[in-house]
């Protein structure tokens, strides 16, 4: 799969089929976000994996829309110095650009995700045993689509706002 043909098909995938990830898809995922360029080459991230069952469940708790994890292959908590804190805009801009990299790794690989908001970071601060100067702000789910006619389905009609809808030459 060449990389506009993943950019123009990737979905967002909540229901996953129940099996796991073959271990060397996960590993080429997480390697996906470890290779994503940072401000100033910081690579202010560490990625934790979760694939247990239990864990799983749990982690769907930290969030009002993070149910999918509990049925996910795998979870990955990205996790950074807090956000909140002087660099934060670098570090946000960093961890989208690293999970976009791992959500297109996975999709040319027939793996679904979709990601998931923590609300309640003391719960995600207990269940993945963070440190105290760290937090997680978002968790991705991933497996193999429990329709994996969505691997191939054509975008919808109306789907995206229009090219000229969302972009401008050199004013607005």
């Amino acid at each position: 799969m060449d990389t506009w043909q993943a950019i123009n098909s990737v979905r967002v995938v909540r229901e996953f089929a129940d099996r796991p990830l073959e271990p060397d898809h996960l590993t080429r995922i997480v390697n996906a976000g470890r290779r994503t360029g940072s401000s100033k080459n910081e690579q202010r991230w560490v990625f934790i994996t979760v694939q247990g069952r239990d864990r799983l469940r749990e982690l769907a708790a930290v969030g009002r829309y993070a149910g999918h994890l509990a049925g996910a292959a795998a979870a990955v908590a990205l996790v950074t110095p807090d956000p909140n804190g002087p660099r934060g805009k670098s570090i946000m801009w960093d961890l989208g650009r690293a999970a976009q990299n791992m959500v297109l790794a996975a999709w040319e690989l027939g793996i679904g995700s979709a990601s998931a908001t923590v609300y309640d970071h003391e719960l995600v601060g207990k269940l993945l045993g963070l440190p105290g100067d760290q937090d997680c702000s978002f968790i991705l789910s991933f497996g193999y689509p429990a329709d994996p006619s969505v691997l191939t389905a054509p975008n919808r009609a109306g789907g995206r706002r229009s090219l000229a809808e969302v972009s401008r030459e050199d004013h607005w």
